[in-house]
């Protein structure tokens, strides 16, 4: 992966850079900036060093034309704000306004593009497509900095084929993001423990197959536990399972008692007679899951606290340990106390000075944010949820391979 040693290397320079500034909105208001935060010190960075950056973006999902409640101009002032500097806007990504305002930036200051998702070329499954808008892209500057590892899984054209066409370097963000999950890959210092949860035990299937046999303990939660209590015969009353993926995680189980990581599973469960924040709520035994009180239908919305605590523990015991997944739905107050116990577990003062605790992005790192924790009280909180898993799961990330 190409990166750069040294920022003035791009002095009166233009660069193109693809951050994630993809954040949750409510009503056009940011709800979560840790994307915009993490996005700033590379933009900043280039700006200090005399380039002139040009910002590019996705925000939600767009079907390939302009749509009001996803544009980028609301994040503006934010980026502006964290960067420390002006940040003018582009109503378009590749038309006039785009190419003249690029064309006329001084050293040091910074545009931010419309939504790239606007154009339909950007997530194009025809390659010609996708060249093309790329194409548009390049002709808006000198160089290209890579600095969004939460799309680096896409192959997109701001992405991916865009690094064809201008000289590339992965960004500061991408190359932290790589260097940390690289060592959780090849050097995880032991006892290394993986905290997993989150609603669809598919979405983790690749990750638990990769680091089954890397990790020395492998902690459930969320919804997707309930495929594993199924899987072992309990009885999980109306709570989420995936039947399809009770064989794959018994094959799991399976390979984890022939040598694998220690699976462990919650002892106990906060059910809930409906999915509500003010649901009727109470905790049980995995034993006794399907006692519940009259007339309720009995889900589970979070491990139990007897859990909570034996999970602590194993983290708190633990060198390495790399969470991805909130333990319950922890957006409603009920139900939030086994997420909560997990960013606690890993924001103890750690007994040595090379422990790792690495946040896997996604609904963990907004979970952990919603809850009161500040980022730098963790060792890494990723950008990518997605990205992130798949590295872990071995894949080759297309935007990655660009930057070769």
């Amino acid at each position: 992966m190409r990166t750069y040693d040294d920022p003035q290397i791009f002095s009166h320079r233009t660069v193109l850079v693809r951050s994630d500034l993809n954040v949750p909105m409510d009503d056009g208001t940011i709800t979560d900036s840790g994307r915009i935060l993490a996005s700033a010190a590379t933009i900043r960075e280039l700006a200090e060093a005399g380039a002139r950056v040009v910002v590019m973006s996705h925000l939600g999902r767009p079907k390939g034309e302009p749509d009001p409640q996803f544009s980028l101009h609301p994040l503006a002032p934010e980026l502006a704000e964290a960067i420390g500097r002006d940040v003018e806007f582009s109503a378009d990504t590749v038309g006039e306004e785009a190419k003249t305002k690029a064309a006329g930036l001084d050293d040091g200051e910074v545009l931010l593009l419309e939504n790239l998702r606007f154009n339909p070329g950007e997530t194009s499954k025809n390659d010609d497509e996708r060249r093309a808008f790329a194409a548009q892209l390049a002709e808006l500057a000198d160089d290209f900095v890579s600095d969004g590892f939460g799309v680096v899984h896409r192959k997109q054209a701001s992405v991916y084929d865009i690094a064809a066409l201008l000289p590339h370097y992965a960004g500061s963000l991408v190359r932290d993001e790589v260097e940390v999950s690289d060592r959780l890959l090849n050097d995880p210092q032991a006892p290394f423990t993986v905290v997993l949860g989150g609603s669809k035990v598919s979405d983790k299937l690749g990750v638990i197959d990769n680091l089954i046999d890397r990790a020395d303990n492998l902690l459930i939660g969320g919804g997707m536990v309930f495929t594993f209590l199924a899987a072992l015969g309990h009885d999980i009353g109306a709570s989420l399972v995936e039947k399809d993926r009770i064989d794959d995680v018994k094959g799991y189980l399976d390979r984890a008692e022939a040598g694998g990581a220690r699976i462990v599973l919650p002892t106990d469960i906060v059910m809930a007679a409906s999915f509500a924040a003010d649901a009727e709520n109470w905790e049980r035994p995995v034993a006794e899951l399907e006692s519940t009180p009259a007339g309720a239908q009995g889900l589970g919305l979070d491990i139990g606290p007897e859990s909570a605590d034996t999970y602590a523990k194993i983290i708190a015991e633990s060198t390495t340990v790399f969470w991805n997944g909130p333990m319950g739905v922890f957006e409603f107050p009920a139900f939030a106390a086994g997420t909560k116990a997990i960013a606690a577990a890993l924001t103890d003062p750690p007994e040595t000075s090379n422990r790792l605790t690495v946040v896997g992005g996604g609904d963990s790192a907004a979970a952990v944010r919603s809850l009161g924790f500040a980022d730098d009280e963790f060792g890494h909180i990723s950008t990518g949820g997605g990205a992130s898993l798949e590295y872990l799961e071995g894949k080759t990330l297309p935007g990655l391979e660009a930057l070769a």
